[in-house]
């Protein structure tokens, strides 16, 4: 190792105080030969993060929320660099790295090596977590997502998006109607398909960010788009994500439609508070919490009674879903056995809490009047 890294290191690293970073970013920026070897230090960290469970998703949003764009920007480089080296990757990370932007950032030696230290500093003390996934070159998991989108899968996206473009909430509901009566087909037949074929897929696991503010109304949103699709999801708040375990069909619809409903209920949020001061009332940070807050327990109220309603379609399947969320369950309980229950709390305007369940009815995804067609 270069002595000047070495240096550097030990003393931004494990000192913790402002006048020792200044002192390794002095030492850095003094010694332009120390740069290859601080670059490969940088890797080392990062595949000590992927051994304790971390994917490259995780890293940046941390680092967003923790640090500044400048941070960023080094450690997407950082990870596109790391990466490279492995001929195959495990499922997802090819997706997590394309939404990287790797765009070199420009400074002064003092300031990059400054940046370069406050980062280190943060991937040394990431503590291990729930693996969701095999390390790079590690060994393949027992369920590993079916490169391309099914179909299905593009139908709900399209519904989806079609949900959030429109201002016009008859047709956002209608549209996300469609798409929750095709996500819960779609897991029927995945299910019907693993009982005639005798698969022996077992659950897997995602993590999804659940970002500031509000994160305990999107964790509860999150938990009820996970529930009604099969799956259970556990949430981080330390980390700022929720791990969600279930087969591989249903963690691809609960990303879309737990995103989707979010857009949807953030705009509906923004009208409601737009017009509450139009009417001279101020409306605050209590306004919007308790608005998400109704948003998600109503959402999942009804989520629940449309997977209710169209897995009672399909009765000789019953004991097939009844397996699934066993192992489902079994698999969790496995990942984090000291799990507690997200509730509901900081509702504390009535309004807010009104307009957030008026906004859950009009995005409801069980269709009025009867079941959509197929």
């Amino acid at each position: 190792m270069s002595g000047t890294v070495e240096r550097a290191l030990a003393a931004a690293l494990y000192a913790g105080e402002d006048t020792a970073l200044d002192t390794g970013a002095s030492l850095l920026a003094a010694d332009p030969g120390a740069d290859a070897e601080l670059a490969r230090r940088g890797e080392e960290f990062l595949r000590r993060a992927w051994e304790r469970g971390w994917q490259p998703a995780d890293v940046v949003r941390l680092v967003r929320r923790d640090l500044d764009e400048p941070h960023v920007r080094l450690v997407a480089g950082l990870i596109t660099a790391e990466t490279r080296a492995y001929r195959e990757l495990p499922p997802r990370w090819s997706a997590q790295l394309a939404e990287l932007e790797p765009e070199p950032w420009r400074a002064d030696r003092f300031s990059y090596a400054t940046a370069v230290l406050e980062l280190y500093r943060l991937l040394a003390r990431l503590p291990a977590i729930e693996p969701v996934g095999p390390v790079p070159g590690g060994a393949a998991p027992h369920t590993a997502p079916v490169p391309g989108e099914p179909r299905m899968l593009a139908r709900i996206r399209a519904l989806l998006a079609k949900a959030e473009a429109t201002g016009f909430p008859e047709e956002a509901e209608a549209f996300s109607a469609k798409a929750q009566e095709l996500m819960a087909r779609h897991s029927l037949d995945e299910a019907a398909l693993a009982a005639r074929t005798h698969s022996s897929d077992e659950p897997a696991a995602v993590r999804i960010g659940v970002d500031a503010p509000y994160e305990t109304a999107k964790a509860i949103l999150l938990d009820a788009v996970a529930g009604a699709n099969h799956c259970r999801a556990v949430w981080n708040e330390a980390f700022g994500f929720s791990t969600v375990v279930g087969y591989e069909p249903d963690l691809e619809v609960v990303e879309l439609l737990y995103t989707s409903l979010l857009v949807q209920g953030t705009g509906a949020m923004t009208k409601a508070e737009a017009a509450q001061r139009a009417g001279g009332r101020k409306r605050t940070k209590s306004f919007r919490q308790s608005f998400l807050l109704a948003y998600a327990q109503r959402i999942g109220d009804r989520l629940a009674s449309t997977s209710r309603r169209v897995s009672a379609e399909e009765p000789t399947l019953l004991p097939v879903l009844a397996a699934r969320d066993v192992a489902v369950t079994s698999r969790a309980e496995t990942m984090f056995p000291q799990t507690t229950t997200t509730r509901v709390r900081g509702a504390t305007d009535l309004a807010g809490w009104e307009h957030g369940t008026d906004a859950a009815d009009r995005a409801r995804t069980s269709p009025p009047g009867g079941v959509l067609p197929r």
